[in-house]
């Protein structure tokens, strides 16, 4: 295995030949002879819980204890039917909680493989981007700044790169990398010539080949595995199963005490007691609802996932429905991304380019006229820097040009094509011998060159502002140099980015061909500017109607971005920003107290050439506010922002590594329509929540009041024990499980942000409670009654009151959909799909239940005439009808105390 070889012995040339690789890449017959010999670069995953594992792990919940134990009883009673049904009841419901957490175990399991390891390769001299599992021992890999090293290399080539090693070497200061060789024994963090898979990319640049993947990696060797799935909660989930518990110890302490009351003060037969406690227990513990609430997110993290938005840390479900702002950047999330060079100045013209996407087709225009740009060697310098000074590649497939890396370096590339010189043979002409990678920090890139006539110059390009300060001269038209005239060249700057435009500046300097190495030093004085490119990146159609769509729920969206101002105005008022014509720079910001900035930042919406610590800084001042922010980055220096954010949103596609480490949300098609998407989805999957704990809690205080009462009153069970069980199992498994599917409200985008730290129990809901319990008791014993003042038998009569539990069980969910609507429409009533599939089961189960024979001596039911199914019908209507009466009496009660505290 290639992995045994003391590679940081050998020198870079003796690596590529011991791995028969070169600095053009692995061709794609080698990547597949090498894939069937070394597998994929994927560490063996921690071993999941077998199937029988996690099934009998169903059984491991204290009601489940309860059940067994209360099935023994009944089989020493020689109560056998009753046993028989416990135990169905106790297996169904694992089957089904087996089936649920199967589900949600496969949900996060995908989204695990939509966040897989990207890598940056060089594959037959191509540039690609694909999953590190596809990388193989002898592929060259590309690292920069915010990159996770995705497999082992030895570093070919260096540019002040410098390594987090601490999942390996524990030690916290990044370690600076190089190329040259070292001692085989050397510990893992004084090889400065490898990079070991696992670890981060701080700073700098650097080519590498792959000399181990997978499992002969060093993290491999030493036993780490990849994270296991995480388990799919909440704080609302968790809240939800504290409570559980404590309710379950709350009921099985008053069953005890009812047993010692039944049994010495109403003198009941121990039996008949038992199965009567048993009965109440089922009815008031609500055992399915962690099972139904996971379910609940395994939906919602799925349908995120299809609008692009993959879940990385499951607590930000429910605060993403309490987003107040979210601060975005712009290039390639409010815009297409897809940028172009419409815009071209040098000391002596203005030009225009007319073309679109990344292909060569495209023409230079001055004055209305077609300018051949062979014939001004100004534009064949800005050619050649656009072109050289640059990191991408672009490729052309199935009738269409795309571009492996950044989207401005690809219109760079398109640029130079249209002036007639491909980058191809303008780097066959000129060679790369060093570079320096793009910083925030700085805002420019610059590489050196050489030719084969020994000449050697450095090109640069990067932010006007900056290459103005270090620029000395500008280029005349006879090539020489003229003093530099900045206040012209910021009346351009300021001309083109007011029309919406990036504006970028390109430079050079001759230097002596016996210069290999290039360093920051190298261009503080005796540039040249050449001329300034206008590059357009055109809004989203989608992204104007998610910002729209923003302000109607509330929530203010803040642009941040390093372009600019004028350039960050013209896209804010495209794209319909409530505020764009104030714009805050990040120099205006630096000279801001937290005073100052937390007075104007409520009514700036804005914030142009904005570095990472201003995003921190903006987030920082919006949370003193009270805001819940959502903040998106790209970049390694995003990171303290993205923790920062109440919800960290990285950019799937261009975002780094470190980047999507620290958030919580990414984005796999990096669109700002797909954030608003996903808090959609937010507020979706919380209101589903609370539909399931609304259905679920007053559901098992009715039924469990009715047994209560029955036995504190010394009455006869309006419905047996072994109907209970029945009633709880079947609703439970359909009727709660159908609101985990509901679509949402229509009105979900037009309600302000819920307060993030609503509790669990509110005061409407223990209202809600006791209201449901009193109306099933009041449904229940009303019919029970009835049917014996009718003359019917006790078992009819019970039968009919177990069917009234249920069909005001299925009226209350009917209801519960509709809870937050202030008007009841015939569309909502007529509910969804999901609901009416678990009303027919039950439906189903309940006519069967009722009708056939065998299961008529199972459950001692008895046939019920017509007129019976009308009453409980009737029932399950007027349970419906009082509760949207008293939502209406308070809606219009609230509405009341609204009017009159305006007036006041």
């Amino acid at each position: 295995m290639p992995s045994s070889k003391p590679w940081q012995e050998l020198s870079p040339a003796q690596v590529l030949t011991e791995l028969g690789s070169d600095w053009s890449g692995l061709t794609e017959s080698e990547v597949v002879a090498r894939t069937r010999q070394y597998g994929p670069n994927r560490l063996p995953e921690p071993p999941g819980r077998s199937h029988l594992r996690r099934f009998l792990g169903q059984f491991h919940h204290v009601l489940i204890y309860v059940l067994l134990v209360a099935a023994a009883m009944t089989a020493l009673l020689g109560h056998w039917l009753d046993t028989s049904v416990i135990l169905a009841v106790v297996v169904l419901n694992a089957v089904i909680g087996d089936l649920q957490e199967g589900r949600a175990e496969k949900a996060m399991a995908a989204l695990r493989t939509l966040l897989a390891l990207q890598a940056s390769v060089v594959r037959a001299g191509h540039r690609r981007t694909l999953a590190s599992a596809d990388l193989v021992p002898g592929d060259i890999v590309l690292l920069e700044a915010g990159d996770r090293v995705p497999a082992d290399l030895r570093l070919l080539k260096s540019h002040e790169l410098r390594v987090q090693e601490a999942i390996l070497t524990g030690e916290s200061v990044p370690v600076d990398k190089r190329t040259e060789p070292v001692a085989g024994d050397l510990a893992l963090g004084d090889r400065s010539c490898m990079a070991f898979s696992g670890t981060s990319v701080v700073t700098g640049q650097a080519t590498g080949v792959v000399v181990a993947t997978a499992a002969e990696t060093e993290i491999g060797r030493i036993g780490h595995l990849l994270a296991g799935v995480e388990q799919l909660t909440t704080p609302l989930v968790a809240q939800m199963q504290v409570f559980a518990r404590w309710l379950t110890l709350f009921i099985l302490t008053l069953a005890v005490l009812m047993l010692v009351y039944g049994h010495w003060w109403l003198d009941y037969g121990f039996a008949d007691l038992f199965m009567a406690v048993v009965g109440l227990s089922v009815a008031a513990i609500p055992e399915g609802l962690p099972a139904v609430l996971t379910i609940t997110l395994a939906v919602g993290v799925q349908a995120m996932a299809r609008r692009h938005a993959i879940v990385r840390r499951l607590p930000a479900i429910e605060t993403l429905g309490a987003v107040s702002v979210i601060c975005s950047d712009k290039t390639g999330t409010l815009t297409r991304n897809e940028m172009n060079v419409v815009t071209v100045v040098t000391a002596a013209r203005q030009l225009t380019v007319d073309g679109a996407g990344y292909g060569p087709d495209g023409t230079l225009m001055e004055d209305g006229r077609v300018v051949v740009a062979d014939a001004d060697p100004r534009l064949q310098e800005l050619a050649r820097v656009a072109g050289l000074c640059n990191d991408a590649e672009l490729q052309h497939g199935n009738g269409d040009w795309r571009v492996e890396g950044d989207p401005m370096e690809g219109a760079l590339l398109s640029f130079a094509t249209r002036l007639g010189l491909s980058a191809g043979v303008l780097k066959q002409q000129w060679t790369r011998t060093d570079a320096i990678p793009f910083d925030t920090d700085y805002r420019y890139m610059a590489t050196l060159h050489h030719n084969h006539q020994n000449q050697a110059c450095v090109l640069v390009k990067g932010a006007p502002e900056t290459l103005l300060d270090l620029c000395t001269e500008q280029r005349a038209k006879d090539l020489t140099g003229a003093p530099l005239d900045r206040v012209w060249w910021l009346a351009q700057v300021g001309a083109i980015a007011a029309q919406g435009q990036r504006v970028l500046a390109l430079a050079l300097r001759p230097v002596s061909a016996g210069q290999v190495v290039l360093a920051r030093s190298d261009l503080g004085e005796g540039l040249v500017l050449l001329g300034l490119v206008g590059l357009l990146d055109p809004p989203r159609p989608e992204a104007v109607a998610a910002v729209a769509e923003c302000r109607s729920a509330g929530i203010r969206v803040k642009m941040i971005t390093g372009d600019h101002g004028a350039t960050a105005q013209a896209i804010a008022r495209a794209i319909g920003l409530e505020q764009p014509e104030r714009v805050l720079t990040g120099v205006e910001l630096d000279g801001l107290t937290e005073s100052q900035l937390a007075s104007v930042i409520p009514d700036t919406d804005v914030f142009a050439r904005t570095s990472p610590e201003h995003k921190l800084r903006l987030v920082t001042a919006l949370q003193a506010r009270g805001q819940v922010i959502a903040m998106t980055g790209d970049g390694v220096n995003d990171a303290p922002a993205l923790k920062r954010a109440d919800i960290g949103i990285a950019m799937g596609q261009k975002g780094s590594e470190a980047a999507k480490e620290a958030a919580e949300l990414v984005l796999a098609d990096d669109n700002f329509a797909s954030i608003v998407a996903a808090v959609r989805e937010g507020r979706i999957i919380h209101d589903n929540i609370r539909k399931v704990i609304g259905w679920t809690l007053p559901t098992n205080a009715g039924e469990a009041s009715v047994i209560l009462l029955a036995l504190l009153a010394g009455l006869a069970l309006p419905v047996t024990p072994i109907q209970i069980l029945w009633v709880n199992m079947v609703t439970a498994v359909t009727l709660g499980i159908a609101l985990a599917f509901e679509a949402g409200e229509t009105d979900v985008m037009q309600r302000p942000p819920r307060p993030r730290n609503q509790p669990l129990l509110t005061g409407r809901l223990v209202w809600y409670i006791l209201l449901v319990a009193t109306l099933f008791l009041v449904g229940v014993f009303g019919v029970y009654r009835l049917a014996l003042a009718q003359g019917y038998s006790v078992a009819l009569a019970q039968t009919m009151a177990m069917n009234t539990l249920v069909a005001m069980e299925v009226f209350q969910l009917l209801f519960i959909r509709n809870l937050a609507l202030p008007r009841l429409t015939w569309r909502r009533l007529l509910g969804s799909q999901p609901v009416w599939l678990a009303v027919a089961l039950v439906l189903v189960g309940q006519m069967a239940l009722t009708y056939v024979p065998a299961l008529q001596r199972v459950f001692r039911t008895e046939a019920m005439p017509l007129s019976a199914l009308v009453l409980i019908l009737g029932v399950g209507v007027l349970l419906f009808l009082a509760l949207e009466g008293e939502k209406q009496l308070r809606l219009r009660l609230g509405r009341r105390g609204q009017v009159g505290q305006n007036r006041v």
